[in-house]
């Protein structure tokens, strides 16, 4: 054989070997799933579980969930954390994403609401039953959210300071990390009462709901979520923020207390 018709065959042999290469790869590529990462309010927990399961089974893809406070998320983010969507429980932390370029500006849309109660253990019994008539000389310890990174909890002490009960009040305050732990410690009676979503009220038959907050005592409870700019999955995580606002998703965030 010539020494050219020799190169001639490796040539082919090796750009076939290559392209058949590259095929396997993409099939590879198309037969993993995608994995879509959200940081998500806590609040959200049992909902969003619900939806994840109806989404996967429907969908080439995997929901990897980072549930925590808002602001803890929004700080991950800050710092690079890898995240695909994010859903704030307020709209504060937000906006200060947005104004540091870290979130795709056209994706925002506010995808839920919730109220703000006033609990405490269903075998503990008050006087008093609604919130501006709480009785600080029955209560010794008082369970919230952590004003600085926890919406829930910087809606409690709006809610308070309106009705002028936050000072009052806020020597037995005892900060929790977040919303759910609020609830754990009124679950376990470490704390006399506390201050929660109505959606995580209804999660735990431990729990007692006084009071509603008036609507005008805070800001409104709304849960804003947008696309983080360093996604590397755009296309499937905008199909996934479409469907959490379809009206089987938000039949969902309706049955475990939150409002369209």
């Amino acid at each position: 054989m010539k020494k050219g018709t020799l190169i001639s065959y490796l040539i082919i042999f090796m750009s076939v070997f290559l392209i058949s290469c590259s095929s396997a790869t993409e099939q590879n590529d198309q037969d993993e799933d995608v994995l879509i990462t959200v940081s998500a309010a806590i609040s959200l927990t049992d909902a969003l579980e619900d939806i994840k399961q109806i989404y996967e089974n429907e969908n080439d893809v995997s929901i990897s969930f980072n549930l925590a406070g808002s602001g803890t998320l929004a700080q991950q983010i800050q710092q690079g954390a890898p995240t695909d969507l994010f859903i704030s429980a307020n709209e504060e932390w937000m906006d200060t994403l947005s104004e540091e370029d870290l979130m795709v500006e056209d994706s925002y849309e506010i995808l839920t609401k919730n109220k703000l109660v006033l609990i405490t253990h269903q075998a503990t019994d008050f006087s008093f039953d609604t919130f501006d008539t709480i009785n600080s000389e029955e209560i010794e310890q008082i369970a919230v959210g952590n004003p600085e990174t926890v919406p829930a909890g910087a809606y409690t002490k709006e809610a308070l300071e309106s009705m002028d009960l936050w000072d009052e009040l806020s020597e037995k305050v005892v900060y929790a990390k977040d919303v759910r732990q609020v609830l754990t410690y009124i679950e376990s009676q470490n704390a006399d009462i506390g201050f929660v979503y109505e959606s995580d009220a209804m999660s735990s038959d431990d729990i007692h709901i006084i009071d509603t907050a008036p609507s005008d005592s805070h800001e409104p409870i709304v849960y804003p979520m947008m696309i983080v700019k360093d996604s590397e999955h755009i296309e499937a995580t905008e199909d996934f923020a479409q469907f959490l606002t379809s009206k089987e998703a938000q039949e969902i965030f309706e049955n475990y207390g939150f409002s369209s």
